[in-house]
């Protein structure tokens, strides 16, 4: 691997992570302008909804061609030419004038928005291994998970003095100014001699070779589970904390800071475990927080009436065992195929956001009518990828 300088190399993790960023806060920022918007596109809520499963079901459908064109193409011309696309689609977003026009370019944002997080990974894998890597990727997710909950923030103050169009302009404004900084800094880390044949049949090859290796399946479905357990907040945010907390449309930062503040103490606390304890061990601490966490919630919300700040507590908590586990399991995922990474991050990638769009366009309307139903939701998404993460123990286990 080669060795950066510490400046170059925390250059990097902050524009990686703010290239990450264009997912949650496609996501994040237009949330509180959902009333504002079903007025003046006159639009149900379930059809307000469908923009955010639209979305979703683009970033995932695409997240299976972002890694494996950055393995035939190169890692900078990917996350270039996506950004572009990301800016048109937040363009044509902004002069929507109804719900149909709205679906459609949220479906554009959708195929351009995840390349920076796809590839991004794979970055950081082509220039690190072993604990360094696994270092970088918690600082990235730190400073990425900041976004999350800076996005209906500043979604907010928008909405109460500019309206919901002013949201989209700023994410088109947001990705100028990524694409300014990655043509000027971002670096290709993937020479001519490593590239992979962009042709059918051995794209097919190899995507066949992945998504049926039962081990990358394991891995990703824990990663995947956990974090809709988290996700099943985030998609019902606007019930969650418009009916059940009962605050403002400017008042979203009540979940999102400390949902988001946990992602980052838990990335914080993977980068200093690197290193130090084996990812298995990682994990194991993850899942003491994550199951503390979810019990908690589920008995808070049995017994008591919402308040805060003890709605959004368990759910901090949560977050941080989340984000403690998912480097170490990503990284694992990622050495299964170390010539294929880029396509390897796509399908990882794919899984999990799968997974949010059936969580954002299913079950969050079927759960968030109610706290309890939500606390019952995440707790039953916790154990299902408990059980995948002690099904793969036990595969390397028989195989050791």
């Amino acid at each position: 691997m080669t060795a950066h300088p510490k400046h170059h190399r925390f250059a990097l993790t902050v524009l990686l992570a703010g290239l990450a960023t264009l997912g949650p806060f496609s996501i994040d920022t237009y949330m509180p302008s959902f009333p504002d918007m079903g007025e003046s596109l006159h639009a149900t809520p379930i059809q307000l909804q469908q923009t955010l499963s639209v979305y979703l079901l683009a970033f995932a459908l695409m997240m299976l061609l972002h890694g494996a064109l950055s393995d035939a193409f190169g890692r900078r011309p990917v996350i270039l030419v996506s950004l572009v696309a990301f800016v048109l689609a937040s363009i044509g977003c902004v002069f929507s004038y109804d719900i149909n026009h709205l679906l459609f370019f949220r479906a554009m944002q959708g195929l351009s928005a995840g390349a920076g997080m796809v590839v991004g990974r794979a970055i950081i894998r082509d220039l690190y291994a072993g604990h360094e890597a696994q270092r970088l990727m918690s600082q990235v997710t730190m400073i990425f998970g900041i976004s999350p909950a800076v996005a209906p923030v500043i979604g907010g103050w928008l909405q109460t003095g500019f309206g919901w169009h002013s949201i989209f302009v700023f994410m088109a404004l947001l990705g100028v100014l990524l694409f300014a900084l990655s043509w000027l800094y971002l670096p290709e880390t993937l020479p001519p001699v490593g590239r992979q044949l962009f042709s059918p049949r051995p794209l097919a090859r190899n995507y066949l070779m992945v998504f049926t290796n039962p081990v990358f399946l394991l891995l990703s479905g824990t990663v995947a589970l956990h974090f809709a357990g988290f996700f099943l907040y985030i998609a019902s945010a606007p019930v969650f904390v418009l009916q059940h907390l009962k605050l403002g449309e400017n008042q979203f930062a009540w979940l999102f800071i400390p949902a988001i503040s946990g992602v980052i103490l838990g990335a914080f606390l993977s980068g200093r475990l690197a290193g130090h304890v084996s990812p298995r061990t990682t994990v194991k601490y993850a899942y003491l927080l994550l199951f503390t966490a979810a019990g908690i919630n589920l008995v808070y919300n049995l017994t008591a009436t919402l308040s805060l700040p003890w709605a959004v507590l368990p759910i901090t908590l949560y977050s941080t065992g989340m984000s403690l586990a998912m480097p170490s399991i990503t990284l694992l995922a990622l050495d299964l195929f170390p010539l294929n990474r880029g396509l390897v991050a796509s399908l990882q990638g794919f899984v999990q956001t799968m997974l949010n769009a059936m969580v954002a366009g299913l079950f969050s309307p079927m759960l968030s009518w109610s706290p309890i139903a939500l606390a019952v939701g995440m707790l039953v998404f916790l154990i299902l990828g408990r059980i995948t993460w002690m099904t793969y123990l036990h595969k390397q286990q028989r195989a050791a």
